[in-house]
């Protein structure tokens, strides 16, 4: 079986309805209930549904552990925004906005003790190796989003240090939820590491993508402030590229331009943008996600799969490269 996202997408909408928490106290399961509404992409649960459907038909048997995999994100979601002090989550108020910065943790905890519960749960002689491969890909996501704050007090951060970083805060869990479907729909060893690499280079060219989609993208459909990687001062793809190619007078200027807190968030975003712009970076950026694509499809041709399945994970990855939102 063949699944396309409308087909994912349905089975999701299903499934996610018939867990929307009623449990009590109110206060505490309310704004898990709100972020899981706010949709989203579903990047994750949707590639651990074509994982597994690549290996077993039976695709409603792998719908928990893809539901587990999309609460844990929305679970990481929930802190990343109390650390960067969001706005905004998918265009609505962030849970700490809307409700407060205790309960956003609270509610983000019990999010997280769901998702073993879930694990916990499968019905499959393979649930230990699930869950032992997913505490893994856990503790991989909490390392980069440890190196992501280091990073911004840092005064210098490389290229690939920030690559290793995106892999483990976005990518891992990308391709591990590829690789977690096709664990539990039954693939052998050699055909879950392809996945596993495919699913990990296309998070990262996803990641490139959100790193220019903040500076250039529109915030109507963005969902998120544009220039909030500015306002913050992260260390991002095109910021540790503006460095690499600055000539040595004009680096002070532009460090002190993109470190220093401002009334005015609006002018700074511009003026870093204007640098962006002068120095073509967009077009840098293109070509690194451009490159790590055609990584993630030399693994995916050497996967055992029917061309019509490969077709379908390589238009999702392109899809990941090329959006707008």
């Amino acid at each position: 079986m063949t699944l396309n996202i409308s087909q994912a997408n349905e089975l999701l909408d299903i499934h996610f309805e018939k867990n929307v928490s009623l449990r009590q106290p109110v206060e505490l399961y309310e704004p898990r209930n709100y972020i899981m509404s706010l949709g989203g992409k579903r990047l994750r649960s949707f590639l651990c549904l074509l994982g597994y459907s690549s290996y077993n038909s039976d695709v409603e048997k792998a719908q928990d552990l893809a539901y587990a995999i999309e609460l844990f994100h929305n679970f990481t979601l929930v802190h990343d925004d109390i650390m960067d002090d969001a706005d905004l989550r998918r265009g609505s108020p962030s849970v700490h906005k809307k409700y407060d910065s205790n309960t956003a943790i609270l509610t983000g905890d019990v999010m997280l003790v769901e998702v073993y519960d879930r694990l916990t749960s499968l019905d499959s002689d393979r649930t230990l190796e699930i869950i032992k491969f997913f505490t893994d890909t856990a503790r991989k996501v909490c390392e980069g989003q440890s190196l992501d704050m280091t990073f911004e007090t840092r005064e210098e951060v490389s290229i690939d240090e920030y690559l290793k970083m995106i892999e483990l805060k976005t990518a891992v869990l990308l391709g591990g939820a590829l690789k977690l479907g096709a664990m539990l729909g039954g693939a052998g060893q050699e055909e879950m590491d392809h996945l596993y690499n495919f699913g990990l280079n296309a998070g990262i060219s996803f990641q490139l993508q959100d790193d220019y989609l903040d500076v250039f993208g529109d915030a109507r459909s963005f969902g998120k402030k544009i220039g909030g990687d500015i306002i913050q001062g992260k260390k991002t793809y095109l910021y540790l590229k503006a460095l690499e190619l600055l000539v040595p007078e004009d680096k002070p200027h532009f460090v002190e331009l993109y470190q220093k807190n401002v009334m005015n968030e609006g002018d700074k975003v511009q003026r870093v943008k204007n640098v962006y712009e002068e120095l073509y970076l967009s077009n840098y950026c293109h070509e690194a996600k451009e490159a790590f694509f055609q990584l993630a499809q030399s693994h995916l041709d050497q996967v055992n799969l029917e061309e019509n399945q490969k077709l379908e994970l390589h238009q999702f990855a392109r899809r990941l490269l090329d959006r707008e939102v």
